[in-house]
């Protein structure tokens, strides 16, 4: 591999980023669409939802896999070519998945989508990493961080609606649209200059022996546990008191508008904010939203902590990715693709061993742990990047 590294520009041209924004944004609602329509399209199709639950996790399991490969290709052909090759195949499998006329046609359909769109997310911060200097960096990838929650919010507060009222085949055949339009206009998108590999291996390996890569890896993959992980039982934390399923995954939502909101507020403090700074405002927003959650589950409370979640993530997570971006210049897209695995690995791991527990709808120590475990999380994600030099 040459040791050539992109040069950055003084600012990310507001069309690019415009680009950038609306296929994080189509990316995150079509992978996060599905779970309020799974009860609907089990009716629909009239197969069991344990069934109808394969085409979730058929996507999320394609999703996390294809992050790595995706990445490698990115570092091997380019930024710009993976992201249309990516959403030509998303646009035609999202069509599919609204056409599918039965389960296992739909379980198959999405899996496809999922590989496809695992591409965009990764490709779109590796591109600001290339063209951003990294002392303003986190501006332009706070403002990619709130276009992919409000591709989270939309989808959840949207999704069932649009089911509910005209077919759950809409919902599909949107973001499919959107990725056939994308993948047309990120044509004007330039190339950014980018480190030649001389095999598809060989970022991989640039990476893997990076040390600091491994450190903030599992940075990311405790991250994922205590915010994505334990985030998933907000919804059903309020079920389990008898709130209605649409008023749940309403105040699940507002996560979203938490993280757009705070992301706003990051882009002023980058620059007169350490990053330091940034990660521990982050870690205190979480950890008080965790003890506010552990002591009440009333729809008040949650939705406070649905704000403070999605503050918290906007202050810490946006840190922690512009400092994964700059680990490993010579295979940035690969660097982010597996930060982007620890992550899913922790929410994946901390959902699992939680599940139990939540069964028994006894969600108080789920979260008093989470505001436990941040602690960790801060202290370890502060300190390393006050040594990172």
């Amino acid at each position: 591999m040459t040791t050539t590294v992109a040069t950055p520009v003084a600012t990310l041209p507001a069309s690019s980023l415009r680009l950038l924004r609306t296929a994080g944004f189509v990316s995150n609602f079509d992978r996060f669409c599905i779970a309020p329509m799974l009860v609907l399209i089990s009716l629909r199709l009239g197969a069991p939802l344990p069934t109808v639950v394969l085409a979730a996790s058929g996507y999320y399991l394609s999703y996390g896999l294809m992050q790595p490969v995706w990445g490698m290709a990115s570092d091997r052909w380019g930024r710009v070519w993976v992201m249309r090759v990516s959403l030509t195949g998303a646009a035609l499998a999202a069509l599919a998945s609204a056409l599918a006329p039965d389960a296992p046609v739909l379980i198959g359909a999405r899996a496809l989508a999922g590989a496809f769109f695992a591409a965009s997310i990764a490709a779109s911060l590796t591109y600001v990493g290339d063209t951003a200097p990294a002392a303003t960096r986190q501006r332009p990838l706070s403002e990619l961080m709130t276009a992919f929650a409000l591709g989270t919010a939309v989808a959840t507060v949207v999704a069932g609606a649009l089911a509910h009222y005209l077919t759950w085949r809409l919902v599909f055949a949107l973001p499919g649209v959107l990725a056939a339009y994308l993948a047309v206009a990120l044509r004007r998108l330039p190339e950014p200059e980018r480190p030649r590999s001389e095999s598809l291996l060989a970022p991989f390996r640039v990476v893997l022996s990076s040390r600091w890569q491994w450190y903030v890896m599992a940075v990311a993959m405790l991250e994922g546990a205590v915010l994505l992980g334990f985030l998933t039982y907000l919804a059903p934390a309020l079920e389990g008191h008898g709130v209605p399923t649409t008023l749940a995954g309403a105040v699940a939502a507002l996560y979203g508008v938490g993280s757009m909101a705070a992301a706003q507020v990051v882009k002023r403090l980058v620059g007169q904010w350490s990053p330091v700074g940034l990660i521990v405002a982050g870690g205190v927003q979480m950890a008080l939203a965790y003890l506010l959650a552990g002591y009440s589950q009333s729809t008040g409370a949650l939705v406070v902590v649905a704000l403070l979640l999605g503050g918290g993530w906007s202050f810490m997570h946006s840190t922690i990715q512009s400092w994964a971006t700059a680990l490993s210049p010579a295979a940035r897209a690969t660097g982010v693709a597996m930060f982007g695995v620890a992550l899913y690995v922790g929410s994946a791991l901390a959902t699992g061993l939680a599940a139990s527990t939540a069964q028994a709808h006894d969600y108080r120590p789920l979260f008093w742990l989470a505001a436990l475990l941040t602690v960790p999380l801060t202290v370890v994600a502060a300190v390393g990047r006050a040594r990172y030099r």
